[in-house]
């Protein structure tokens, strides 16, 4: 039985309802189950996020399945309203999402907005794992906890670590720098990995934002609050940074990696 409200958007729980269904006809017996993960999952999802979702499968599809999931993922996008043009997520394998022994594994993808699938590991880490584990919304099948371990702190904190090693060559190389939204993302990734090295969880954007204006040096306040002020602007490619605003961001990201 699906889940009919899963968010307080009448017209994504539509898109999220095609989705399922298209799943579960793609998939037969193999499918197992469909969850919220990401920005809705905790709490903090609204227009100017995607919608991150994680569908469980028996087994790695099958070329017939593939081909499937490929056909609905095609038409997904180009359907018209807001939300279809706005999903993100994977098919993972039940076996290889139980625990960490599996992290890292390629699934299934679809990018945000894409209408290409593709074989990917961006679902498949520790931070996504946690948050579905711990606050993920089941949209058909068994409750997400009987499906996925505890992800133990010592693996959160350590993927982000590392992620913040390189963090801004990472993120300055698919996102431009001379975009607006790119600076406010770079930030924004910082501080949800200093959460998770401080705190041993996962944060929202907003709220990591916010943890990090009362917890981390006061200089980098007026960078927070310029940043936490401009996302409702969303994506704007023609927007380009304030001035100063991706040299303060590259600086802050820096600082970050050297204090965690």
């Amino acid at each position: 039985m699906l889940n009919p409200h899963p968010t307080r958007y009448a017209e994504l729980n539509g898109v999220l309802h095609d989705l399922v269904t298209g799943a579960q006809s793609a998939l037969g017996e193999s499918f197992v189950g469909a969850y919220l993960q990401g920005s809705f999952a905790l709490g903090a999802g609204d227009l100017h996020s995607d919608c991150d979702f994680l569908v469980v499968v028996r087994d790695h599809p099958t070329a017939a399945q593939v081909a499937a999931l490929r056909t609905l993922h095609r038409d997904l996008p180009h359907r018209d309203g807001h939300w279809f043009a706005h999903l993100e997520g994977s098919y993972a394998v039940a076996d290889e999402l139980r625990s960490v022994d599996g992290l890292g594994r390629a699934w299934w993808y679809v990018d945000h907005g894409s209408d290409e699938l593709v074989l990917s590991d961006h679902c498949n880490q520790a931070w996504t794992r946690w948050v579905l584990r711990e606050h993920g919304i089941t949209l058909a099948g068994p409750c997400r906890v009987e499906l996925v371990d505890p992800v133990p702190d010592d693996v959160l904190r350590e993927q982000a670590r590392a992620g913040l090693a390189t963090l801004t060559d990472d993120v300055l190389g698919w996102c431009p720098p001379d975009v607006a939204w790119c600076q406010r993302y770079l930030v924004v990734q910082a501080c949800r990995s200093l959460y998770t090295v401080r705190t041993g969880q996962v944060a929202s954007k907003r709220d990591a934002l916010r943890w990090a204006m009362v917890h981390g040096d006061p200089r980098w306040r007026p960078l927070l609050q310029q940043v936490l002020a401009d996302r409702d602007l969303g994506l704007d490619r023609q927007a380009a940074p304030r001035p100063g605003s991706m040299d303060a961001a590259r600086e802050f990201a820096a600082y970050v990696a050297a204090v965690a």
